[in-house]
């Protein structure tokens, strides 16, 4: 080989490594620019699906997409993200929905309901990382209502209400108008707003009342049980729903035994109780305190969302 084919090889092999070079410091640059976006994805995610592995899983997927695509031209990295993992939870919804089997009998006459990933955290509070993802008082209460949504319901309520996308961006993830959108938005508010009230904001006043409960709980104190329930209460789980403060005192008194070994924590937030076994969950309660009475109890039994949960943290 002459020198100049030589010099033309090297010249070649110098361009090609600085393209990759180049190449590898656009990706890591993306990669930093997302980083910066995770908290708010995963907060969304958590709120379209429930689940915090699932959640992992939708963003991980954006940003798959992400490192794919020509990113050069998007303005708004933040906007457009939220909208690629809100496509993204819309699909993992429709195809739980059309793999979902039958639900177990129901532990009353009402039909269990699905419940969420609890997030658990110490009574001194919630930590930094957990912060972006309870934003917005995101209760296991709202939670509950959220997955009694349609998808794109639950779509158009979260990105809108909670993440303040504009209608024209949520319509082009669902293929609507905007005014249908807005539509969904609308009757999804409305459901939430029957079916999640806003607990009481003073936390001391939230563990007075749920060490009133647990204590009724513990010596099988019907009235004692009846008289920190609101009239409504609704204690909702996967076994089944139950209504009223009487029906409600009557399965707590059940829960005497367990009750010895319920310990206080924040679930999603506000005051809960989780009951430990052997180092492992055995249950979840979150309270919902309206007006200084209990309004709805939300409860975690359900085996396989257990086991992901990690009891450590309350020791922190």
């Amino acid at each position: 080989m002459s020198d100049s084919a030589h010099e033309d090889s090297a010249k070649d092999t110098r361009t090609a490594d600085g393209g990759k070079a180049r190449a590898e410091d656009d990706l890591d640059f993306l990669a930093t620019r997302f980083e910066s976006h995770r908290g708010r994805l995963r907060a969304v995610a958590y709120r379209m699906l429930g689940s915090l592995a699932e959640a992992d899983d939708a963003v991980q997927e954006a940003w798959l997409r992400l490192s794919r695509a020509d990113a050069s031209g998007v303005g708004n990295l933040g906007g457009w993200l939220t909208t690629v993992v809100g496509r993204v939870c819309l699909d993992m919804l429709r195809s739980r929905r059309t793999r979902r089997e039958e639900p177990l009998e129901p532990a009353s006459e009402w039909q269990g309901v699905r419940m969420p990933d609890p997030v658990l955290s110490p009574l001194s509070g919630v930590d930094p990382e957990q912060q972006a993802l309870l934003a917005d008082s995101v209760g296991l209460a709202l939670l509950v209502v959220l997955e009694t949504l349609t998808p794109a319901e639950r779509l158009s309520f979260v990105l809108h209400d909670l993440f303040a996308v504009p209608f024209e961006e949520i319509a082009t993830v669902l293929g609507r108008t905007p005014a249908a959108s807005r539509q969904l938005a609308s009757r999804a508010r409305r459901r939430v707003q029957g079916g999640a009230p806003v607990s009481d904001a003073d936390p001391a006043r939230q563990r007075e009342v749920v060490e009133a409960f647990l204590a009724a709980a513990r010596e099988g104190d019907i009235e004692g049980l009846v008289a920190v329930l609101d009239p409504d209460v609704v204690a909702r789980s996967e076994r089944g729903v139950s209504a009223g403060a009487v029906a409600v005192a009557s399965n707590a008194s059940s829960f005497a035994t367990l009750a010895h070994i319920a310990r206080p924590a924040l679930v999603n937030g506000v005051a809960g109780l989780v009951v430990v076994t052997g180092g492992r969950p055995a249950g979840v309660l979150a309270f919902t305190v309206v007006h200084g009475r209990i309004a709805v109890i939300d409860i975690v039994n359900d085996p396989e969302r257990l086991a992901r949960l990690d009891v450590t943290v309350l020791d922190r």
